[in-house]
């Protein structure tokens, strides 16, 4: 079992090195040096981080009756970061190393490290870095309000948001009395969420800008731990769905002394990446701290009436809150691998492939007609395009032999490559078989081929890719 300290250093850089030659991942600002912290999703980095927040959506929202959606401002009123205590006491303790001045967290470091300007030192002496003691860096992103913000009115400022939980709560009611939704009920949000990170690190894993997929559930207070449980179970079959198998979560029940102030009861999932044992999501019992501390600060009135028990109260909350670009650094480490395809006694053969699942795979279908300069075999696969295209995100290549066209596909995870050849046409297969209007279609994992008639094609593909 891997754990923190277990890491594979060359697997994560041959990653890193995909993701960009690829199209997942670049380093954002890149021209001009890269901006630290902070990352632009390339064309398959953008459908496959859509894949697995529709597939999120449509767990958390669309298949069920008792969660709806909002989509929170980013830019986030003074007053709301105020009442949830993230303004004065959202920070991490910070220190500075006196001779190279590079900053660490303080609660990270596990050893001092060795110094820059230090290290053409003699032998034997000490090339650790001289830290400060530690202080506290705020870690929200601020901001003023207007053309002519005045620098001492407070209404002036805001901040970019630093967490989504806190849009969802101040609209907690607005969506209550806009709906005739009853407890047990959850808002779900995915969105953008930014924190000034001292230290970003492991390529997306620590970014200054991030997306999280989250679900504010509000209940009874005496449901409260019991749902807790009940979402850890359905976040870690999520996780399996898209492809990071349970072996490789570990759930902590993180004990009081660690918890954040307002959590009664959290467990974190963690995930065996090639640079060590990381969280991926949270799921915590809130209580009634949130929905409180607005009640409280606003002064209005935010409690709940339930019509049977005539009771008013303040709802209590469990909130199963993920890290999107986490879980795609988890779903791309998770797929990456290279396979020993070599004969014996042959030539060395590898193959990378990408092993998606069909459901978040950025290209679900790579249509290929056998040869270019045949114009009747590219006529019959580009009515297989227009059949396909309007359905899902399928990709056209008719360059190169068919071999090195699959090879690419594999690279980039595509599970099913089509292949249009003579027999299509109408030729006569080796054993004398009818295969006309049929296709071959190739499995990306097994690289097994079968025929598909092509008025089967779509329904066949929409079955395996959901």
């Amino acid at each position: 079992m891997a754990n923190k300290d277990q890491t594979d250093t060359e697997r994560m850089e041959k990653i890193v090195s995909l993701c960009k030659s690829k199209g997942f991942i670049f380093q954002s600002g890149e021209l001009y040096g890269g901006l630290n912290g902070c990352w632009d999703y390339g064309p398959l980095g953008t459908e496959l981080k859509r894949n697995v927040k529709e597939f999120w959506w449509r767990k958390n929202v669309l298949e069920r009756e008792d969660i709806v959606g909002m989509d929170g401002s980013i830019l986030t009123h003074q007053a709301v970061l105020t009442a949830s205590g993230h303004v004065g006491g959202f920070s991490d303790p910070m220190v500075d190393c006196k001779v190279c001045n590079k900053r660490y967290r303080a609660d990270q470091l596990d050893e001092i490290p060795t110094c820059e300007k230090k290290a053409q030192l003699p032998k034997g002496e000490d090339k650790s870095c001289e830290l400060t003691e530690p202080k506290e860096f705020n870690l929200m992103f601020q901001t003023k309000m207007g053309a002519s913000a005045d620098e001492n009115d407070p209404n002036a400022i805001a901040y970019l948001r630093p967490e989504t939980a806190q849009s969802i709560f101040v609209q907690y009611k607005n969506v209550l009395d806009s709906t005739r939704l009853k407890l047990p009920f959850g808002i779900a949000q995915i969105g953008k969420a930014f924190r000034n990170e001292i230290n970003p690190r492991n390529f997306t894993f620590r970014s200054r800008e991030f997306e999280q997929m989250e679900v504010e559930y509000f209940c009874r207070p005496e449901d409260g731990l019991r749902l807790t449980d009940e979402w850890l179970e359905k976040r870690l079959e999520f996780y399996s769905e898209i492809g990071v198998p349970r072996e490789k979560l570990h759930v902590l029940d993180i004990p009081d002394e660690d918890r954040a102030h307002y959590s009664e009861k959290t467990y974190d999932i963690e995930y065996d990446f090639p640079f060590g044992q990381q969280e991926l999501e949270g799921v915590a019992y809130r209580g009634a701290y949130d929905i409180g501390k607005h009640q409280e600060h606003s002064g209005k009135n935010l409690e709940y009436f339930d019509a049977e028990t005539k009771e008013r109260f303040i709802p209590h909350v469990v909130e199963p809150s993920a890290g999107c670009d986490r879980t795609i650094l988890a779903v791309i480490c998770e797929a990456y691998d290279v396979e020993d395809l070599t004969k014996e006694g042959g030539k060395k053969d590898e193959r990378t492939v990408m092993r998606f699942q069909p459901c978040v795979a950025p290209i679900k279908a790579a249509i290929l007609p056998l040869l270019k300069n045949k114009p009747e075999l590219v006529a019959k696969a580009k009515e297989v395009k227009a059949l396909l295209q309007p359905h899902m995100n399928i990709f056209y290549d008719e360059t190169a032999a068919i071999g090195r066209r699959y090879r690419r596909q594999d690279e980039v995870g595509t599970p099913f490559c089509i292949a249009i050849d003579f027999e299509t046409l109408g030729e006569e297969g080796p054993n004398g078989e009818d295969f006309t209007d049929t296709v071959t279609v190739r499995h990306r994992d097994s690289m097994e081929q079968e025929r598909v008639a092509i008025s089967e094609l779509l329904p066949w593909l929409l079955a395996r890719i959901v």
